[in-house]
């Protein structure tokens, strides 16, 4: 089966190359989808760029995306990643974004972890906001200027974020100290 080259030709990487020449990028296509991976210094202002410049034009954030790489047979640019899957509905076409992130702490608590912080994208596309929170509450991930970031799937106490892969699978007993509440509690 022939492996697919990257299509480094793609338009939004030579405006991107053009509009932000110090910074360095990496690209990516999979499957005809291209993602372009930015350092997390870089995020704010070139997904603003991406919304904002007609040559771009993406309008849309469709998701953010968490994925944590521990133990992953290929090298990573970091442990954590975070995606933002965009669209333009003007050209009817997709754009990945990723931005890899290391943890400085042990990852086996709730530590705040100054490797895991990003700036929100939420001032550009306000519907980041819950998918952020997604990603916050499931691996840790803070997101900077949030307007609301707080747990959104666990409750606010969890002790832990279970989407990280060192999470033991049955839970660390969160569960069993949980009250049940049935129909006779209400």
């Amino acid at each position: 089966m022939p492996r697919e080259t990257p299509n480094v030709d793609h338009p939004v990487f030579k405006v991107l190359k053009e509009s932000f020449p110090s910074c360095r990028f990496k690209a990516t296509e999979f499957r005809n989808q291209s993602t372009l991976i930015v350092e997390p210094s870089d995020l704010h202002r070139v997904m603003a760029f991406l919304r904002d410049d007609p040559r771009c034009d993406y309008n849309f954030l469709s998701d953010v995306i968490g994925v944590d790489y521990l133990n992953y047979p290929a090298k990573t640019q970091g442990r954590f990643a975070v995606i933002y899957n965009l669209i333009s509905h003007k050209r009817d076409c997709r754009f990945f974004v990723k931005v890899f992130l290391d943890p400085t702490l042990p990852t086996d608590g709730t530590a705040e972890d100054p490797g895991l912080v990003l700036d929100s994208v939420t001032d550009l596309w306000a519907g980041a906001e819950w998918t952020e929170r997604e990603v916050f509450d499931m691996l840790g991930i803070r997101f900077r200027n949030h307007p609301d970031l707080r747990r959104i799937l666990t409750w606010e106490a969890f002790p832990a974020h279970p989407l990280r892969k060192d999470y033991p699978v049955r839970g660390r007993g969160e569960r069993e100290t949980y009250r049940v509440v049935d129909r006779s509690s209400s």
